[in-house]
């Protein structure tokens, strides 16, 4: 079978916790290098991680002919630069959330990612657990009944005020780091566009970056929708879906892999009382073989360019209704 060879740009957390380990277990793709500006920095993620290659900059790692695709877990405000970078050197792209900071930003990548006809994808691997599925057959099948109201957060208390995600100038904020995936679960779930956005934040008075947002999402069709983030508040990542009949929890939306077994809860409450059902699923491998069967076979991406595209645009519209005050239409 043929597998994927995967260049890792940078030695950041995320990369070697958690990618690096799901491309080692996933079926059809292998690490083969990761670079770092700090070459013993590169050479200890490498060793500790059965990686064979280094490179002491990222422009090397790009360089290499054997590589067909990167992960680029940089910070926020770097995704444009490096995605560009290698969709130029011909590298398939999987990038971490958010892939952008704003739509004019995105559509500068998608448009060097489709003239050098590399796959591009964000690394929202959430949406890859089983569970989810699971909730929209539920929802589908009318166990619920009419969905009027959903519900989303996700947030962790942040004690070093110095950490990246603090930091305005490379794309900070509670919302880029954790909210995005609150707005992305409520669109994911109901499969469906807001046609409006309404948020409020708290903006740190010297980092100038929220540390706390909360908002709606107006579908215009009966569905209203809450979502917020926060640096400020205990770890919560759940969302509930409620319905003229009942309601589903999701208590682990977005990290059951945290759990024991890999396993997301369920809870489904109606008249006739509340059911707990579980499923598993390692979500970050399921992402990487997805992306690595788009490169390697032609098949579809789970989540393509239009789905990062409606994205982006309301990520954006959070952030300028809430510096603005006004509604957002969308």
């Amino acid at each position: 079978m043929p597998t994927l060879k995967w260049g890792i740009l940078s030695t950041a957390k995320i990369g070697r916790t958690e990618v690096i380990p799901a491309i080692h277990r996933s079926s059809n793709g292998e690490v083969v290098a990761i670079a770092s500006r700090n070459e013993q920095t590169a050479k200890e993620a490498a060793e500790e991680l059965h990686i064979p290659r280094t490179f002491d900059s990222y422009e090397a790692l790009l360089d290499d002919p054997e590589i067909d695709a990167v992960y680029i877990p940089l910070p926020n405000a770097l995704h444009k630069e490096w995605v560009i970078k290698a969709a130029e050197k011909k590298k398939h792209v999987l990038c971490e959330k958010p892939v952008a900071v704003t739509n004019e930003e995105l559509e500068e990548m998608i448009t060097a990612c489709e003239k050098n006809s590399v796959v591009f994808m964000e690394a929202f691997m959430y949406q890859f657990h089983p569970q989810h599925q699971k909730v929209k057959k539920l929802i589908h099948d009318g166990v619920i009944g009419d969905v009027a109201f959903m519900r989303a957060s996700f947030s962790f208390y942040l004690e070093d005020r110095s950490n990246i995600r603090l930091n305005n100038d490379l794309g900070g904020g509670s919302m880029f780091d954790v909210g995005c995936y609150a707005l992305h679960a409520i669109r994911n779930i109901l499969e469906q566009e807001p046609v409006s956005v309404y948020a409020s934040a708290h903006y740190h008075p010297e980092l100038h970056v929220d540390t706390t947002m909360t908002g709606t999402l107006n579908f215009g069709n009966g569905i209203v929708t809450s979502f917020d983030s926060s640096f400020d508040c205990a770890s919560r990542e759940s969302y509930e879906v409620v319905g003229s009949k009942g309601s589903i929890t999701v208590t682990s939306a977005f990290r059951p892999d945290t759990n024991e077994g890999m396993i997301g809860e369920i809870h489904v409450k109606t008249d006739e009382g509340t059911e707990v059902l579980e499923e598993a699923g390692d979500q970050y491998t399921l992402m990487a073989e997805n992306f690595a069967n788009a490169v390697l076979n032609n098949q579809a991406l789970f989540y393509d360019i239009t789905k990062i595209r409606n994205q982006m645009k309301v990520l954006d519209a959070v952030y300028e209704s809430s510096k603005t005050g006004q509604v957002i239409s969308l």
